[in-house]
């Protein structure tokens, strides 16, 4: 590694870093693009996402890496495949001024929320967090109808269109009650430092 580079490098803290060998992929290496991404500055906040995706009779791990620093967002993903039958983890980093994010969206499903706060059979059962900068966007278009079944008439299309730079998941059942606890509680504070960041 060349000497720039190294200065460059900036330590994760001891329980960030505990938490990406606790997830047990590729830690060296998630650490290094990490520590290499944040240029100096320190982390006030993360969250940490490990996916699994099926392709036929293969699986593949995905983790998503996000950090807050005072300034910027950095979002890392590492991937594994295999070329030509050897072992590759694939990584990006992406650095994102919090003055350019401008949606940070949590989306919740609960279950029994007739009895939510009341009963603990009403709980989260799936949430969602998006966050938009700019950098994707996304148009649905389909055909458009009337109200008259019977109507021939070509409407032309109607759609939406909508940013869609990051999406994580997360559900008890998948990640565990703790990891959603920590996505909607990442997920209030990012809206709280983009609000008020421009």
């Amino acid at each position: 590694m060349s000497q720039s580079v190294d200065q460059a490098r900036t330590p994760l803290p001891a329980a960030l870093a505990a938490e990406i060998q606790s997830c047990g992929f590729f830690p060296e290496l998630v650490i290094d693009v990490a520590e290499t991404s944040l240029a100096g500055e320190d982390v006030l906040d993360h969250l940490l996402h490990l996916e699994a995706t099926f392709d036929n009779d293969e699986v593949h791990r995905h983790l998503t890496v996000i950090l807050r620093t005072a300034t910027r967002m950095l979002i890392g993903h590492t991937d594994e495949r295999a070329e030509a039958g050897q072992l590759q983890a694939v990584t990006s980093s992406e650095s994102i001024p919090l003055s350019h994010v401008n949606s940070v969206v949590l989306t919740r499903v609960v279950q029994h929320p007739d009895r939510f706060g009341t009963d603990p059979s009403s709980q989260t059962v799936e949430t969602w967090l998006q966050m938009t900068w700019g950098a994707v966007s996304r148009i649905e278009l389909e055909p458009a109808t009337c109200a008259d079944p019977l109507c021939t008439a070509d409407h032309g299309y109607t759609g939406t269109f909508s940013g869609d730079d990051i999406v994580i998941r997360m559900s008890p059942a998948a990640d565990g009650p703790d990891q959603v606890d920590r996505l909607m509680a990442f997920a209030t504070r990012m809206q709280a430092v983009t609000g008020t960041a421009r």
